[in-house]
Parts: structure tokens; C-alpha cells; sequence
């Protein structure tokens, strides 16, 4: 089981720009390969997934017009990361994301945006969205122990 005891914490404060999106996905590599034991392949699921949420919080802030920074803070605990996006943009409903249709069905061809959030929670072994008058949290979780 996994101890809620921080190995280690990192938070990047990023520019609301798409340029910085390989800065994260960088960040979030280089700091869960610290840890041994997490799978090679769960730290590509945990850098794609970060990737989404980041953009949509950089989409955000466009939107709302926020000149405010991104924030991605990532924690490693024994045996699970903890990821969280924080954008100060308008904020969504997570009920209102319509589930996408599966992969073979042809109505699938039709969703060339709006699959982030599904794609975050295929990727991670949990996935939150918490909105409220300041903005969002997406909080992003993988178990490798």
C-alpha cells in the first residue's frame, strides 16, 4: 500500500502559452523516473495524460482572458504520483462531458476535440476535476506499487 508521505515534491509554474507543454511533459518524466519502480510505460501514460490537462488549462486562461501562470505540481509518495493542473480560467462542468463512443464505432471519427478528459481518465488509475470560482484542479493518480 502506498504511504501519504512525500518522497518528493515538484511545481512548475508555466506561462499560459503552448510552447511550455513539452517543458511539463519533461518535468513530469525527468521527476517520476526518479522513482525505480514506476514502469516505463506508466510514466508515458502519466506524461500524455499531463499533457491534456495542461492544455486545457492553457485553453482556459485564453478563454477567461487570465494573464496568470498555470501551475503543475507534482508529488511521488510510496508507491503512487499525485499530479494536479491549476488554471484560474472559467471552469467547466466535468457531468456536462459527453462519454465518447467507442473506439470501433464510426460517430468516434467525429470527436476531433473534447476526448481529453476521457483520455485522463483511461490513462491514470484515478482522475478529479474540482471547480470553483477561482478555477480548476485536474488531479491526476497512478498506483505502480
Amino acid at each position: 500500500m502506498s504511504s501519504d508521505q512525500p518522497i518528493g515534491v515538484v511545481e512548475l509554474r508555466i506561462p499560459a502559452q503552448a510552447e511550455y507543454l513539452q517543458l511539463v511533459r519533461s518535468v513530469v518524466g525527468a521527476t517520476v523516473s526518479c522513482q525505480p519502480s514506476v514502469p516505463p510505460d506508466r510514466v508515458t501514460d502519466l506524461r500524455l495524460a499531463v499533457s491534456e490537462a495542461a492544455t486545457n488549462a492553457i485553453e482556459a486562461h485564453g478563454e477567461a482572458l487570465v494573464n496568470d501562470r498555470v501551475t503543475m505540481r507534482c508529488q511521488l509518495t510510496e508507491g503512487q504520483i499525485i499530479l494536479e493542473i491549476t488554471d484560474q480560467g472559467g471552469g467547466f462542468d466535468p457531468q456536462s462531458v459527453p462519454d465518447l463512443p467507442e473506439v470501433e464505432d464510426v460517430k468516434r471519427l467525429q470527436h476531433e476535440s473534447g476526448m481529453g478528459l476521457s483520455l485522463m481518465r483511461h490513462l491514470t488509475d484515478e482522475t478529479t476535476v474540482q471547480v470553483g470560482e477561482s478555477g480548476t484542479i485536474i488531479r491526476l493518480k497512478i498506483n505502480f506499487d
